[in-house]
């Protein structure tokens, strides 16, 4: 015996139909994105001072919501590389494959992605003789040498050599080359070969510093500058402006700059040579006006010292990709890399 459902009146069939359908057939809820086709993930920008958590269906939606997050201009155009290793993502075949909660920077046209930095770019070295003094006090087995982050760095990609500051280029240069060599997987002659190049780059720098003061101060002297304006190059005063630094490594409140960062900028002779490529970036990204702010200087000599960190920031970048096309070239040449280590 057949039974029959009878219909409210008022109501006709398809309303009371277990799932909406569209005019092919095909189900509308399939068509809604679902929460197992969205990927929960990570965003942050260069600095990564900024990281917030989304959940996105794909590529071209992290883009929008990361930039919302962010504080970017819609638009803005981004790249989108993964935080941890600078890895391109411009694939959402590839964006998809990864892991849930995965990491992403977005990067500026003048940005660029760097290693995790354990301190301030351009003055690690500050800090030093501190870390080492708590290592001791604590007595902790196999404790970490300050070079040995930048060696480990170096292992996965000697380019990023480039980035550096000079703090970090001279813990490579102070390392022990024993020590060095072993943490790099080169054969001792090698690691030492590396050090006496880059202080031979340190050298050369310092000498270009000294060769500007001097300039300047000729300059100074020859229009007769009554002093007024507070000049940039003040001679170094031996070790006692080291010591003066050798606070703590908090980040500054109101600019967002590490202090030690802002002593540099503030004290030093030629600032942007002394700089990690990440200080610099932050430095250009701010603008002038920003920067007159945090630094309580002038116009005239707040542009100046941008023009002249986009300048270095500008030739380091040229450096890195003129790296990265000598290697792709040598891999295309069929000869493929030589393995670590070898000479």
């Amino acid at each position: 015996m057949e039974m029959h459902q009878d219909v409210p009146s008022g109501l006709s069939v398809s309303t009371v139909s277990s799932q909406d359908t569209d005019e092919s057939g095909e189900s509308v809820d399939a068509k809604r994105p679902r929460m197992a086709d969205r990927k929960p993930c990570k965003v942050c920008n260069f600095t990564r001072q900024k990281s917030y958590g989304l959940v996105v269906p794909s590529l071209d939606e992290l883009k929008i919501k990361g930039c919302e997050f962010l504080g970017f201009s819609p638009s803005d155009q981004v790249t989108v590389v993964l935080e941890d290793d600078g890895t391109i993502v411009e694939d959402q075949a590839y964006f998809l494959c990864l892991p849930l909660n995965t990491k992403f920077m977005l990067l500026h046209e003048k940005d660029s992605w760097s290693p995790v930095r354990r301190m301030d770019g351009g003055t690690a070295w500050m800090a030093r003789d501190s870390m080492l003094l708590e290592d001791d006090a604590v007595d902790a087995p196999g404790a970490v040498a300050p070079w040995w982050d930048l060696a480990q760095q170096l292992k996965q990609d000697l380019a990023s050599i480039i980035l550096m500051s000079e703090a970090d280029l001279q813990a490579l240069v102070d390392a022990p080359c024993p020590e060095l060599a072993s943490a790099l997987a080169f054969q001792e002659k090698k690691a030492k070969d590396l050090q006496e190049t880059v202080q031979r780059v340190l050298d050369r720098r310092e000498e270009e510093r000294q060769s500007k003061e001097l300039l300047q101060l000729y300059l100074k002297a020859a229009e007769k500058e009554d002093g007024q304006q507070e000049e940039p190059s003040h001679p170094v005063q031996g070790g006692a402006e080291d010591v003066e630094m050798l606070g703590s490594v908090e980040v500054d409140g109101t600019s967002g700059f590490m202090s030690r960062t802002l002593m540099v900028l503030k004290g030093k002779t030629s600032p942007e040579t002394r700089l990690s490529t990440e200080d610099l970036q932050m430095v250009v990204t701010r603008g002038v006006e920003a920067m007159e702010q945090v630094l309580g200087w002038d116009r005239a000599r707040t542009s100046e010292l941008l023009q002249a960190c986009e300048a270095e920031l500008t030739g380091r970048l040229q450096q890195v990709q003129a790296v990265q096309s000598v290697r792709s070239n040598a891999q295309l040449g069929g000869g493929g890399t030589p393995a670590r280590g070898s000479d």
